[in-house]
């Protein structure tokens, strides 16, 4: 199905619409609130795409530029431009998660470091974004020696760049990433040890907690400081109520003076979302992103990312995140959803502007 963007405006009214559920309804747990994405990702070359995972990228100075890296299961790295179309494409193989992490200084430049896992290589391929030009580069690869790195997602603390990798054992590495003469330095900083199959992790870089989804039990939470010998701590447990297992992406979304955790729960379609305050995650509502008229509902997703503040056409935010299915073709895509829509679906307060 071609991307195609509408006017971002309101969200989702319930009353009269037609619009499909994804299969199946929600029978069980909370109902979701609703919302339509506004793009959707297209790729011409290849009929059959493996997508997995969305990471936005925007320059602050001028959000108008902006663009979305997507991994593919199976080829590489997809860069799309904001209104869903391929920029440029990366053969680097079978990828899964993808992160990025901005003000990277290579060579007295800053640029955007973009990190995804290899399940092929069994690593993680690392990338330089030239925000002047727009371009994306090969920069080098990480070995991870856990066997398939499963999941992975970057973090950072001050002028310290984290790359972190899980695996279906439970396991969970950290490294610290730093610009060499000629090329990545990455020294091991740590290590982590959950029960079963992991994927999803984000780092909340502003409070220092590295969030850690544990596929069928639930979201754990970690001292960001792989240095720090700490318990797991519990955010919330898979209920079939509120998050269906798979647990899968995780991603942060600041707004204003709020801070959330939103998790893609993959048994049911759906999105829950946490607000994040005084180092406490309160839940706050869970939606699901249905068929609209041009563009298809999301499916069994898989990865979500946030990007908090302006970015292309969305003045206010925005929300990516994998579909496993492209209307009835064999393609799997990605889709975004204006912030604004998700907020008035859930009620949440706008910050004053």
């Amino acid at each position: 199905m071609r991307a195609f963007l509408i006017g971002a405006g309101a969200a989702l009214s319930l009353g009269g619409c037609a619009a499909t559920m994804p299969n199946p309804p929600w029978a069980v747990g909370e109902q979701p609130a609703l919302v339509q994405a506004r793009v959707e990702t297209v790729v011409d070359t290849d009929p059959t795409v493996d997508a997995d995972d969305p990471a936005l990228w925007a320059d602050a100075k001028n959000p108008a530029r902006a663009v979305m890296f997507g991994t593919d299961k199976t080829d590489g790295l997809y860069v799309h431009n904001m209104d869903g179309t391929v920029r440029q494409f990366l053969p680097s193989g079978p990828l899964n998660n993808v992160d990025t992490r901005t003000g990277f200084v290579v060579d007295g430049r800053e640029q955007v470091l973009v990190a995804a896992t290899n399940d092929g290589k069994m690593g993680i391929n690392l990338y330089l974004f030239d925000p002047a030009t727009m371009v994306t580069r090969d920069w080098g690869f990480v070995a991870t020696d856990m066997g398939e790195p499963y999941g992975s997602c970057m973090g950072r603390s001050g002028d310290d760049f984290y790359l972190i990798a899980n695996n279906k054992l439970g396991d969970i590495k950290q490294w610290r990433v730093r610009a060499g003469a000629s090329g990545p330095e990455v020294t091991l900083l740590g290590s982590r040890k959950l029960a079963s199959q992991l994927e999803g992790c984000v780092s909340d870089d502003v409070n220092g907690v590295l969030y850690v989804g544990e596929e069928d039990v639930g979201i754990w939470a970690f001292p960001l400081d792989a240095t720090i010998t700490a318990e797991p701590r519990s955010v919330a447990r898979v209920d079939r109520k509120r998050i269906t297992d798979d647990v899968e992406g995780l991603t942060i979304m600041q707004d204003g003076d709020s801070r959330y955790l939103i998790a893609s729960s993959q048994g049911d379609s759906t999105f829950a979302v946490f607000r994040i305050a005084d180092g406490i995650e309160t839940y706050v509502g869970r939606f699901a992103v249905i068929d609209g008229v041009t563009i298809d509902g999301v499916t069994e997703t898989d990865g979500v990312d946030a990007w908090s503040g302006p970015i292309g056409p969305f003045a206010e935010g925005a929300l990516a995140m994998h579909d496993d299915r492209d209307g009835n073709g064999p393609q799997q895509n990605f889709k975004i959803v204006d912030w604004r829509d998700v907020r008035a679906a859930l009620n949440l307060v706008a910050p004053s502007r």
